[in-house]
């Protein structure tokens, strides 16, 4: 063959540079398509809809597709009109029919709540898939429409995974925990293999529920399908153990976990704390922030709920300065979770300063602030700040009007506490729990009116439990009815044979009336029954450490000089005229024995080692797990009197502030016990000498002054 001719080759050179020259110009095309796409979705994604549809107008003509990100820049902002626009010209285009651009529109109607448009729309397209279902049935869900949510899921031809999730998923989010789990046993029967998504919502149904057999069962399925090192289905699996009670079982579903990120972390926190672990839930939180994970308004909320329940002022003003520095003290959980940390930890100023620097309120806050009134005593500050609160248009919910009944049964206010337990019922139409008739019970039996009290527990429409009992109970042994006490006594028996409190609070009744063979029998029978009594605690927080105290407690490295303090004090408190109060010694002794008893209370060493160890001028916080008697209320009023210090007492009931000598309570229900010491000498009805005999006088009782005596005779 001959060799080439150099025309061929010239030829062959002018193609490939023609070839070359296009292909350059095609990819220089390319690259400015793309770039232009990379603007236009960045419009989209910072909200700039209109400067995008208007400078990529040709673009979105040629490819309506790109109608989809412009829908879906309108969710962020809620911005239904625009949405609406954009349709309207989806419809011009003639692109409406396409099932991608559709299931867009459709979703931006369910998201903005627009469900009557998107049941329209979905109705007309003409092309449906299974997405588009999942969009309606999950639009309904989130607008809590459930039943046509459901309707809609059991008239579908085709669902998918995603269609199951959700549906399971906002029956869970809704409460409706039994069948969200019903689901998951049909979806397993039609051949659908539950995902991570599936089995967390299932599991948070079982928390609900505290179906604990049900979530175990579950548990099992989670490790033979290989989902127990997953994230999702591990904390889910830990919170459904903790809401049961495991804690235990909890905590070791979490150190499996191959990490851990803040919400297992905070599933752990949030699980000690409410099941009376707040130490744990403190010590997990220091854990969380050596591990690097940043706490968010959930761990706070937490953590301050802990603080609450340990009263460690200390560390909750610490956790209050972390989360300011991590942004979360707008979250108004935040603050509310903060005003009732405050309020339990004595610091009544603190929580009013929290509320009053809110901005954003809600319900919540509101009806924390009106608890953090009614836990100090303050029930007509709390009526006070209720009426402000329906003033500024906010509606109560069943909450508010619990902290409502509590701040007036423990102010006495009688009349008040049953006016808003009717309005409760027939204002707001919201029917009364068993917190609520406990309240009312509780502020009837402290009143006197034990039959009254009896009567509401017996006439509810609601199953009493042990709780309720027990707060007639003990209105029997503030009354000294031994008869209906025995009787209340056998009620509570029945529903917890174990609780120690009917024993102890008949053995009560029965020492103040000297009648030791029957104090015995109880002993007797507590000790048959195992039954052991709650002892009585009393702490004192210094520089982050509690130390804790029990009646005669020798144990504190410091007793010595705490007992030598107390005796010092004690000898100063009868040069004011302090005399030990031996009636509130419920044992069989000798005078001088009741005497050194009453002086080792814990309150009394817990307050003595407390004016030891802080600096002067600080008011004294101390924490008691049981009712303060009456010999150290009245010891301690003495007490803040001859230091010239405000201490502030937490009981198992409320706060009292002492100061100068006395104490924010009002002394109330302490004058009614003193005053019904005096019933038998007198003669006359309890019920009566509450609303004959002015306050001043029943002060002048308790003084134990004569010029007392002959008002109250004038009074019957």
């Amino acid at each position: 063959m001959g060799k080439p001719s150099l025309k061929k080759h010239l030829s062959t050179l002018r193609a490939l540079t023609t070839t070359d020259t296009a292909l350059h110009s095609f990819c220089t095309a390319s690259q400015t398509s793309i770039q232009s796409k990379h603007h236009f979705l960045h419009l989209c994604n910072t909200g700039s809809l209109k400067e995008a549809f208007e400078r990529f107008t040709s673009n979105i003509w040629t490819d309506p597709s790109l109608f989809t990100h412009l829908l879906q820049a309108c969710i962020p902002k809620q911005s239904l009109s625009q949405a609406k626009q954009l349709h309207s010209l989806i419809i011009t285009s003639g692109s409406s029919s396409d099932k991608f651009i559709s299931n867009h529109l459709l979703n931006i109607y369910a998201k903005c709540g627009e469900l009557s448009t998107a049941a329209m729309l979905f109705d007309v397209m003409p092309r449906k898939n299974v997405m588009s279902s999942n969009i309606l049935v999950g639009g309904y869900i989130a607008n809590g429409e459930l039943e046509t949510a459901r309707k809609l899921f059991d008239e579908m031809p085709e669902r998918n995974v995603a269609t199951w999730n959700a549906m399971v998923t906002g029956l869970v989010q809704h409460g409706v925990n039994e069948e969200g789990l019903e689901l998951l046993f049909q979806m397993q029967r039609v051949g659908l293999r539950p995902d991570e998504f599936t089995l967390g919502s299932v599991l948070r149904g079982c928390a609900g529920l505290k179906a604990l057999e049900c979530g175990m069962q579950i548990h099992v399925y989670v490790i033979k399908s290989g989902f127990c090192l997953n994230l999702v289905v591990g904390s889910a699996l830990a919170h459904m153990y903790m809401k049961c009670g495991c804690v235990g079982e909890g905590e070791k579903v979490f150190e499996g976990m191959p990490v851990h990120n803040v919400v297992a972390c905070n599933t752990v926190i949030a699980g000690r704390a409410q099941n009376g672990f707040a130490e744990g839930a403190l010590d997990q939180f220091i854990l969380m922030k050596m591990a690097g994970l940043r706490p968010d308004q959930i761990t706070f909320v937490s953590v301050i709920s802990s603080c609450s329940e340990l009263a460690t002022l200390g560390q909750g003003q610490q956790v209050h300065a972390q989360l300011i520095k991590a942004g979360a003290y707008s979250e108004v959980s935040v603050r509310s979770s903060l005003v009732n940390m405050y309020a339990k930890c004595g610091c009544l100023d603190d929580s009013l300063r929290v509320f009053s620097e809110s901005t954003d309120s809600d319900i919540v806050l509101w009806s924390s602030m009106i608890g953090a009134y009614g836990f100090h005593g303050c029930g007509q500050e709390a009526i006070k700040l209720f009426e402000r609160m329906e003033r500024e248009g906010m509606e109560p919910n069943d909450v508010t009007f619990l902290d409502l009944l509590y701040a007036c049964s423990h102010s006495g206010l009688k009349d008040e506490g049953r006016y808003l337990f009717q309005l409760m019922k027939e204002k707001y139409g919201l029917p009364p729990r068993l917190e609520h008739y406990t309240c009312m019970v509780d502020l009837l039996g402290r009143s006197g009116y034990l039959d009254e009290a009896e009567s509401l527990i017996r006439s509810m429409p609601v199953k009493p439990d042990a709780v309720i009992w027990k707060t007639l109970l003990s209105a029997c042994k503030i009354h000294k009815n031994a008869e209906m006490a025995r009787r209340i006594a056998e009620d509570v028996l029945r529903l917890d044979p174990k609780d120690s409190a009917p024993y102890v609070l008949l053995s009560n009744i029965h020492a103040s009336e000297q009648k030791w063979g029957e104090v015995l029998e109880l002993r007797r029978t507590m000790k048959d029954r195992k039954v052991k009594k709650e002892p009585g605690i009393s702490w004192f927080e210094v520089k982050n450490q509690v130390h804790q105290f029990r009646m005669g407690d020798r144990s504190h490295p410091r007793w010595r000089e705490i007992d030598d303090y107390l005796k010092e004090l004690t000898a100063r408190m009868r040069e004011s005229g302090y005399v030990p109060d031996n009636a509130s010694v419920l044992h069989d002794m000798e005078d001088e024995e009741k005497e050194h008893s009453l002086a080792h209370h814990s309150e009394k060493l817990a307050i003595a080692f407390a004016l030891l160890s802080a600096p002067p001028g600080v008011p004294i916080r101390v924490m008691k797990n049981l009712r303060v008697c009456n010999d150290c209320h009245v010891a301690i009023k003495f007490i803040s009197q001859i230091v010239a210090r405000e201490i502030i007492v937490r009981d198992a009931s409320r706060f009292h502030h002492f100061k100068e000598g006395k104490c924010s309570c009002g002394d109330y229900c302490w004058v009614l016990i003193l005053c019904i010491n005096y019933y038998s000498t007198f003669k006359i009805d309890i019920i009566l000498l509450q609303e004959l005999v002015p306050f001043k006088i029943l002060r002048n009782f308790e003084q134990g002054t004569s010029r007392a005596i002959p008002s109250f005779r004038a009074c019957r």
